[in-house]
């Protein structure tokens, strides 16, 4: 392993063993595969001159036929411009690579779907627009990835107004549709309604206002939502003004810091930094709690420490080795699946909503023994420490995507027009058996 001054085994306990994944040959995480024979003249003929001029001319008489003649609706570009990586923060659109090769990997393992990364070496939001935007004829769609609020705001908008295939954040509408969906079964198990339900936010970029934006369409109430970022409470007519994105979030309350905020709040969620949060600061809260402390490594506060102040509370983290891990990757995969599979223009609120709703209701099914054993053989069952299904569950797929698909169907974000929804859950279930399994 190289040597650095950071101290590498914070971040992960096995610095030598992650270098030498990615390090051995062939390096990095990704690579292309041809997916018809060319081991012939014939099929050299075929695959390029003089017989792939017939596909060509097709798509210039009819430009939808690109999705039956080239691979592109089956295809994702991870985009990053490397200015708010994981918790590692601006390091660069090359230092991000190994993050976004990552990203694409797990759109093959968990929904079959072909990713390539694409770096660009600008922070300049409106350079990131004009190197995205021509793009369109390559891609399915675009997956807009670890990039600066608000920047991402503003890139996300623009180029979902210029493109017509889903341009989807998903520091943002990932984590929303994550977040919503454990929260959906946490207000379920508290006896919670969302109109009557107090949340405080820490953390206010791209996943804190996704997130916020998300609440409130499945029926927070905005006069119950409080946002905190590093300067406090975000309140209406704080100084130093708000830029557009935050500004509708703001809130009237006399609370100007976290710890007040949090005075008899039912649900806290946590998109920001390492212990902020005291167990102090949540013994102020109502009676049966629900704490989402989504920092990663370091939560705002410990899960053990978030227990031991309040017993009653329902905690998750980002974390893989604790309860109620909130994971993007229970949403990402399979909304573009859904999206691609309709050739949807875009990835609008209803089908996030759909994929929320799907995900809440998958995770108060019983569990099937195969994916009960992959996680150690311990008991999953609906309830305060299982909010959300596990990511190898198989079943996610053909869940989220179907409702994904059906909801922008309905929506006619959907280019496709005939469609039998019965028949596409016959294939995500045939798909899904084609993956590597649990």
């Amino acid at each position: 392993m190289a040597t650095s001054a950071h101290d590498w085994t914070a971040i992960f306990p096995d610095p030598d063993a992650a270098i030498e994944y990615h390090a051995r040959a062939p390096a990095g995480k990704i690579g292309l595969q041809p997916t018809k024979p060319c081991l012939t003249q014939h099929d050299l003929a075929l695959a390029y001159t003089p017989g792939v001029a017939i596909p060509c001319l097709c798509i210039k008489d009819d430009p939808d036929r690109s999705y039956e003649l080239t691979g592109r609706g089956n295809l994702v570009a991870v985009i990053s411009n490397g200015t708010a990586v994981l918790g590692l923060g601006h390091i660069g659109a090359l230092a991000g690579k190994p993050v976004m090769e990552g990203k694409a990997v797990l759109f093959k393992r968990f929904a079959g779907i072909d990713a390539i990364d694409l770096e660009i070496d600008a922070t300049d939001p409106w350079r990131v627009i004009e190197a995205i935007k021509p793009l369109e004829p390559s891609f399915g769609g675009i997956n807009l990835e670890d990039i600066r609020a608000p920047d991402c705001f503003l890139i996300e908008r623009e180029l979902q107004r210029a493109m017509a295939i889903p341009v989807f954040h998903d520091d943002q509408h990932g984590t929303a549709v994550v977040v919503g969906a454990a929260l959906r079964n946490a207000l379920h198990l508290t006896g919670r309604e969302p109109a009557t339900t107090k949340v405080v936010f820490s953390g206010a970029g791209a996943a804190g206002i996704a997130c916020a934006r998300l609440l409130l369409s499945l029926g927070i109430r905005p006069e119950h939502l409080v946002m905190t970022d590093v300067q406090g409470v975000v309140w209406r007519g704080r100084p130093g003004g708000l830029h557009e994105w935050l500004a509708p979030l703001a809130a009237e309350t006399a609370a100007r810091t976290l710890a007040e905020a949090l005075v008899g709040a039912d649900v806290f969620i946590g998109v920001s930094a390492p212990r902020v949060v005291t167990g102090e600061m949540i013994e102020a809260m109502a009676p049966d709690p629900i704490i989402f402390a989504l920092a990663n490594p370091v939560p705002e506060i410990p899960y053990d420490e978030a227990r031991a102040a309040r017993p009653d509370a329902i905690v998750a983290t980002g974390r893989s080795d604790l309860p109620n891990q909130i994971n993007n990757v229970l949403g990402f995969p399979f909304i573009f699946r859904g999206a691609l599979d309709i050739r949807a223009r875009a990835i609008d609120e209803g089908m996030k909503l759909a994929a929320v709703e799907a995900l809440a209701a998958l995770a108060r099914e019983p569990v099937p023994d195969a994916v009960i054993q992959a996680y150690g053989g311990t008991p999953l069952a609906f309830g305060r420490e299982y909010l959300l299904p596990r990511p190898f569950d198989p079943r996610l797929l053909e869940r989220v995507a179907a409702a994904v698909a059906a909801a922008g169907i309905r929506s006619g974000v959907a280019r496709l027009r005939d469609w039998d929804a019965a028949a596409y859950v016959q294939r995500l279930r045939r798909l899904a058996a084609q993956l590597p399994h649990v």
